[in-house]
């Protein structure tokens, strides 16, 4: 081995590595601190002596903007390959020991987020090689995701059935009609889906499962569909509703608490709830992981206790 490779060796570590590919994939050292727990003057000290042990500048500024050298773009392209290695060694010495361990890249949709966690915690418990990120998105960006293959799974409803996808159903996804506590509509005795549509509907954004399906529902039992406002996530929905704004269609996952308390009520309307199924989700030709063939089967062997966690079936 030459003498100048060796001494790059020695002067090199993991920790200035992980410290690049932050500073590389955030474009940002302040950004890079914070998400590696680290100061600026801290990550800026790594980064100068990782371009000492290089010789080499790999970052510079014009302007204020923080631009890459080409000497770090390669820098990057070389990190990707260790830690991709690293990562398949983690896993090939995890089967050796009989164990699963890898990194497992999982989507959720909106609607699922409620939910996800629970379902991570236990199977944490069993693989706690794995290590696991979590998306949040909406179904458009989902979709998307599916088509560019960014990730192992994806976690969502109302599959598309045009695409060649593997769909592994495991939870009813109830979409219920909530109106605010002495709402006018409470005082009917029969509340028609109309009267309820047109009492300052509040729905998600275009894109969203949960608005595709009240959508498909309008279309199908001729229902006008004309939202008072379009706001951005579940959660903001449930306050606005909450506070007065109007009323809703929103997974019942998202607002068992607010029913519990009363602050939301479900009314007794004709042709609700809507019922669809969270689904695991990911490309047919995609050769599931050690850690994405884990989670899969994780499902699979526990349908009837995630009918009881989450609808108390």
């Amino acid at each position: 081995m030459p003498l100048s490779i060796q001494k790059i060796i020695g002067r090199l570590t993991f920790r200035q590595l992980q410290v690049f590919k932050a500073v590389y994939e955030l474009q940002s050292y302040s950004k890079a601190g914070e998400l590696l727990g680290l100061t600026q003057p801290a990550v800026s000290s790594q980064i100068r002596q990782l371009e000492q042990a290089l010789d080499q500048p790999l970052f510079e500024y014009v302007g204020r903007r923080l631009f890459c050298t080409a000497a770090g773009e390669r820098l990057a392209e070389s990190i990707d390959k260790v830690f991709i290695e690293l990562s398949e060694l983690q896993t090939d010495l995890a089967a050796l020991q009989g164990n699963v361990a890898g990194e497992l890249r999982l989507v959720a949709v909106n609607t699922a987020q409620y939910m996800v966690p629970y379902l991570l915690r236990a199977f944490l418990d069993l693989h706690p090689q794995i290590s696991v990120r979590v998306k949040v998105v909406n179904r458009a960006t989902a979709l998307e995701r599916l088509n560019e293959n960014n990730d192992d799974l994806v976690i969502m409803g109302m599959v598309p059935t045009d695409k060649p996808l593997v769909s592994l159903p495991f939870l009813d996804n109830e979409l219920v009609p909530v109106v605010p506590q002495e709402h006018p509509l409470l005082l009917q005795a029969n509340i028609t889906p109309q009267a309820f549509l047109d009492s300052l509907l509040l729905a998600r954004e275009p894109g969203s499962g949960s608005r595709l399906a009240l959508e498909q529902h309008c279309q199908q039992h001729r229902l006008r569909f004309s939202p008072s406002m379009e706001i951005g996530s579940n959660d903001a929905v449930k306050h606005a509703v909450i506070a007065g704004l109007g009323v809703a269609v929103l997974p019942k996952l998202s607002i068992l608490s607010e029913l519990e308390l009363g602050r939301l009520i479900i009314p007794t309307i004709e042709g609700f709830p809507l019922r669809r199924s969270f689904c695991v989700v990911h490309p047919l030709a995609k050769h599931p992981t050690p850690a994405m063939q884990a989670f899969l089967d994780y499902i699979q062997q526990n349908l009837k206790q995630f009918e009881r966690m989450f609808l108390g079936r």
